[in-house]
């Protein structure tokens, strides 16, 4: 990865996090949960964008909710990030689960019910 991209990866993280805290949660009313952007891996020809989220909710199926509704305003996304950031083109967004800290979490617990049980 270039630096170009990943100082544009950063940028994009933070835009796109205010985004989605603010003029996307106003406009769609079921998007609901705490909503954290973790990457933004943007192609090196800047023609497409993949954006992990992670989503946590009261509920397995209101967080897929969440998600959905992010997928469903990604042109929108597109717009308002084209609004504030200064490029010739912003690329098509791809949002994408980020499911690396329930993973991690999971085998937290594992580690110490192993750990428990040795003692």
């Amino acid at each position: 990865m270039s630096k170009r991209t990943e100082r544009l990866g950063s940028e994009f993280r933070k835009e796109i996090a205010a985004i989605l805290s603010g003029a996307l949660k106003d406009k769609e009313p079921a998007l609901t949960g705490l909503i954290s952007v973790t990457e933004a891996d943007i192609a090196p020809d800047l023609k497409t964008a993949k954006i992990y989220i992670s989503v946590y909710a009261v509920s397995e199926e209101k967080k897929k909710q969440s998600l959905a509704v992010i997928r469903e305003n990604a042109g929108f996304v597109r717009r308002e990030l084209a609004r504030v950031m200064r490029l010739r083109t912003v690329p098509e967004l791809n949002f994408l689960a980020d499911e690396s800290l329930e993973y991690g979490s999971r085998m937290d617990e594992l580690f110490a019910k192993l750990h428990k049980d040795e003692s």
